[in-house]
């Protein structure tokens, strides 16, 4: 029973194939800006992809199209759902391919999902797309009527780890109250209230915690007043929220490794850049914001947390993940999952649709 998933990214295309719990392939296809410049709209992408994953196919012996009983992508920007598995019909591609409600990578993912299972005439689905949406109605609460807060969060890997943190603590998703930290070019922090994300910043538009690239939930008169004062167009203001926020900002760099190496030059006293108290203070007071992102959650449940989790490629840090870990620790045990693990979730989602264990659902416009 081998399942094929699909990951597309803004550059590249992440393809695996999994036998049950095995996987065969795991393979990143980079897409250089030249090729992708021909293209006007992310979706007039998707024939070029579709023939490039073809490719690589064909050129793998472990593909067995005969094998083959369905394929599952990435989800992309849809209306808000609940969690799980969703089948790729007409309502959903629709909806992804006039970007209905945002253009987006990730929307090719249902998309290419849908053309190569036709291709080898099996199922198509998504799971746990980001714009699952649990929240509670006292979350959405913005203190601006106009404005209701919206669950926009790294839903597949936070959903997949909660679930292997609640195996770890011999209980079911369904049983928890997880608090799960995904940490990587952007962060969501979000409240896992017995198998439903209640409350979760937007991390899309870079709420919460400054990250990586990220600016996080900004001093809102401050904010207010940069935008009156400075002539910068609407494109340059999402920047600076999303893509140019956070350490990049601050350091000019997304590159942790080379930030570490700075850090560990700074504390060894040996010639390193000589910023590098700075990187240091940098790196701790983005850990310090999440921290206190995670400990606010603690509020939801009054504080019955059964673990903290961290996950994302981030929580592969040593540094940073004890820098959180000493500070939220009290609030009981702490688990830590590196890693995005998509690929690994998407492929777990379609085989508990095919062995009858998860129900697929229908999306409706």
């Amino acid at each position: 029973m081998m399942v094929l998933v699909i990951n597309p990214g803004s550059t590249s295309t992440k393809l695996a194939l999994y036998s049950e719990a095995r996987e065969l392939i795991n393979e990143r296809i980079s897409h250089n800006t030249a090729e992708l410049a021909r293209f006007p709209t992310i979706i007039d992408q998707l024939e070029f992809r579709k023939q490039v994953i073809l490719g690589v196919l064909e050129q793998r012996p472990e593909f067995e199209p005969k094998g083959l009983y369905a394929v599952i992508g990435r989800g992309g920007l849809l209306h808000p759902l609940t969690g799980g598995v969703y089948r790729v019909n007409e309502a959903m591609k629709r909806d992804l391919e006039t970007a209905r409600y945002g253009a987006h990578a990730s929307n090719l993912g249902a998309l290419l999902a849908g053309l190569l299972a036709r291709e080898y005439a099996v199922e198509a689905f998504i799971a746990d797309p980001l714009v699952v949406d649990e929240m509670s109605p006292l979350a959405r609460y913005s203190g601006v009527p106009e404005i209701s807060r919206k669950s926009i969060f790294h839903a597949l890997n936070q959903k997949a780890t909660a679930r292997k943190a609640a195996v770890k603590l011999g209980k079911s998703y369904g049983e928890c109250n997880l608090i799960v930290a995904h940490l990587g070019g952007g962060t969501s922090v979000g409240i896992h209230e017995r198998g439903r994300v209640t409350d979760v910043n937007n991390a899309l538009d870079g709420d919460g915690p400054f990250s990586v690239e990220r600016a996080g939930g900004l001093p809102s008169g401050d904010w207010l007043r940069h935008i009156l004062t400075h002539s910068e167009n609407p494109q340059s203001l999402q920047k600076k929220l999303t893509g140019q926020g956070g350490i990049v900002a601050y350091l000019g760099t997304n590159d942790v490794q080379l930030i570490e190496q700075e850090i560990q030059a700074h504390l060894s006293q040996t010639v390193g850049h000589r910023d590098g108290g700075k990187y240091l203070e940098v790196i701790q007071a983005m850990c310090y914001q999440v921290a206190k992102e995670i400990c606010s959650l603690a509020a939801v449940v009054g504080g019955r947390i059964d673990a903290v989790v961290l996950t994302g490629g981030l929580a592969r840090g040593r540094r940073i993940v004890e820098e959180i870990q000493r500070r939220v620790s009290f609030l009981g045990p702490f688990l830590v999952f590196p890693g995005e693990n998509e690929m690994q979730a998407l492929a777990f989602a379609a085989i508990e649709v095919l062995q009858g264990r998860e129900t697929v659902q229908e999306y409706s416009s």
